[in-house]
């Protein structure tokens, strides 16, 4: 089988993606990133889940998915090895009936009512440091920028002159047979 487009494409890290392992049930990732931080994605989804950074981090270089699927490992550039929860929110150790009930409902809840503004954007908010959050701004007001260039030139041109190019094929650089 060939591929002429990307299957995903996945677009918060706002550097170079140093290092990605997938977790052992193939539907989650993590990712590495020269922006001092980890991010984990869906691998459905175009946008991360989770973020995961702190102030004495360095650029991460490296990061695993541990086998029993509840932490992930990264080592950064100032040599320190850290263990993450890969749910970040979720409790470790032996869980009562009670809490187990609990967690279930608040989870159902969620689903829910995921479709409400004030609640999806509650379940969006990230902290993240000033430095990605100045630096994906940026890049999103680029963006737009060079979409609408394209708009006012596909509607000053010619009909069919600047055709339409979807995100996935602009990824790609060259083809080599």
């Amino acid at each position: 089988m060939i591929l002429y487009t990307p299957i995903m494409m996945l677009m918060d890290h706002v550097a170079a993606v140093m290092d990605v392992d997938y977790s052992p049930t193939g539907k989650e990732l993590v990712s590495a990133g020269y922006d001092k931080c980890l991010r984990i994605f869906n691998v459905d989804a175009t946008r991360s889940r989770e973020v995961y950074h702190t102030k004495r981090m360095q650029r991460v270089r490296v990061v695993k998915w541990s086998l029993d699927n509840k932490y992930i490992i990264s080592g950064s550039d100032e040599m320190n090895i850290r263990l993450w929860k890969a749910k970040a929110s979720e409790k470790l150790g032996m869980l009562t009936t009670r809490e187990k009930a609990s967690i279930n409902y608040n989870e159902k809840i969620k689903e829910k009512f995921m479709h409400h503004p004030q609640i999806r954007r509650i379940a969006r908010h990230r902290h993240v440091p000033r430095q990605i959050y100045s630096l994906s701004k940026e890049m999103r007001i680029m963006k737009e920028s060079r979409k609408r260039k394209e708009s006012n030139r596909r509607r000053h041109s010619k009909p069919g002159a600047v055709p339409f190019v979807p995100e996935r094929k602009k990824a790609i650089v060259k083809e080599v047979e």
